[in-house]
């Protein structure tokens, strides 16, 4: 099994490169890509960690080498957010990086599961899809954007305000991922009850999660090691699964197209990607008007990244 990891010198892609690296299968490989010279040096790092998962780094204008034979790719380049900007300002650079990167991943390892981790995600899969489209090789069960840092965020917060163990919290988030397109459907949460006056600040503060963190990283970051950490999840899922397992997760793909034609909900994993898309379930009357709410956003985000493409 090859992993390769496209923008591997960023603050997401060296955490993720590392998180990989110590839990990977033995015998796994890992290509490690990013424009920038300071890239063989962050896989010669990690390589000293002493695990059965081979590191090779990769820098400069081309990640052909870095893509050959992977079974999954990893898209986290670009740049991150600052104070005052929004996912959308992220759009005009990184847009363009994301077109660039596919279409060497559709030229190269065309039949590779992609997880797109760069923002705006509810945009950059829909510019990923339509590229791999014009090359005749998408495959939609293979293209997926990873919305999972929502539901880590969503299993912390409730877990802290409910005073109950996190490690048996579940939430299934469905949606995008930002703003009011992120939504956690508490209602579904086992093991605890809610007061009406908890539901929507607590949906508020998982939806505006990422602002907290640049916020207080008062201008010297966006949410990268939690990234990481969410993404390392959804990766490792998917080779699991890859490998034969069947293996739930809740991301962003494109499915049946009842809400939009992208929509983050549970599906189940298997070897050629998505296997089976879960039903999203009984929502609260809440979660149905948010749903409803969301989608002109998301619809609309969606259009921005197909006519980029067209």
């Amino acid at each position: 099994m090859k992993v390769a990891v496209l923008g591997a010198a960023g603050g997401i892609g060296q955490a993720l490169s590392l998180l990989l690296k110590i839990q990977l299968p033995a015998g796994s490989d890992l290509a490690l890509y990013d424009i920038a010279p300071v890239t063989p040096g962050v896989a010669v790092d990690v390589s000293h960690i002493p695990t059965a998962v081979n590191v090779k780094g990769f820098a400069g204008e081309d990640p052909t080498p870095a893509l050959e034979g992977a079974d999954v790719v990893l898209i986290s380049a670009g740049v991150a957010r600052k104070p005052g900007m929004d996912r959308s300002d992220l759009f005009n650079i990184n847009a363009g990086i994301v077109k660039n990167l596919i279409e060497k991943v559709a030229a190269t390892c065309p039949k590779a599961c992609v997880g797109i981790i760069t923002n705006p995600v509810n945009t950059t899969v829909a510019i990923a899809a339509e590229v791999l489209k014009k090359a005749g090789v998408y495959d939609k069960r293979k293209l997926f954007g990873v919305t999972t840092l929502d539901t880590l965020r969503s299993e912390t917060f409730v877990a802290e305000l409910k005073n109950v163990d996190v490690s048996k919290v579940q939430v299934p988030v469905i949606g995008g991922h930002s703003g009011v397109t992120i939504l956690p459907l508490l209602s579904q949460v086992h093991y605890v009850s809610w007061k009406d006056e908890e539901i929507e600040p607590l949906t508020k503060r998982i939806q505006n999660a990422g602002t907290e963190v640049v916020n207080a990283k008062a201008g010297g970051g966006s949410a990268t090691l939690s990234m990481a950490q969410a993404a390392a999840r959804f990766a490792l899922s998917l080779v699991r699964a890859l490998n034969g397992e069947k293996v739930v997760e809740c991301t962003y793909v494109e499915g049946d197209g009842k809400y939009a034609r992208f929509f983050a909900q549970p599906v189940r994993l298997g070897k050629e990607g998505v296997e089976e898309l879960l039903p999203i379930g009984p929502l609260s009357a809440f979660e149905q008007a948010a749903v409803e709410a969301m989608l002109p956003t998301l619809k609309a985000d969606i259009e921005l990244g197909e006519n980029f493409v067209k």
